[in-house]
């Protein structure tokens, strides 16, 4: 089975940063695309960046650059480094891969809180 775990969620006051991984349990590179997603308290799940196999990044316009992402295909590993952290940015963050025959998969979320 298919496995995508992510760690390094938190509490972090505005304008801190954080820096979230996802651990996958078989080669990154069974996945077209690699993205991060969010979802905050009564809110649609909204993609806040992805990349591909490729090297193509895509980010969320409203994160005006503050965060990048990155992957270490030897390590199986997608990150997401997140500067700059504001309010709105607090939401359950979740790891997704596609592959390029169709198929979803997604971690178990981890929590980011941006509060003073």
């Amino acid at each position: 089975q298919v496995q995508l775990v992510e760690s390094g969620g938190g509490l972090v006051q505005p304008g801190g940063s954080l820096r979230l991984s996802c651990a996958a349990s078989i080669s990154l590179l069974t996945f077209s695309t690699m993205g991060w997603y969010r979802q905050a308290p009564g809110k649609e799940r909204e993609l806040v960046a992805s990349i591909t196999t490729g090297g193509i990044k895509n980010y969320a316009g409203s994160l005006q650059g503050r965060f990048t992402i990155s992957r270490d295909n030897a390590k199986n590993t997608v990150s997401l480094q997140m500067n700059s952290l504001k309010p709105e940015d607090t939401a359950v963050y979740y790891c997704n891969g596609k592959t390029a025959y169709f198929r979803n998969y997604w971690g178990q979320g981890t929590q980011v809180t941006v509060s003073s």
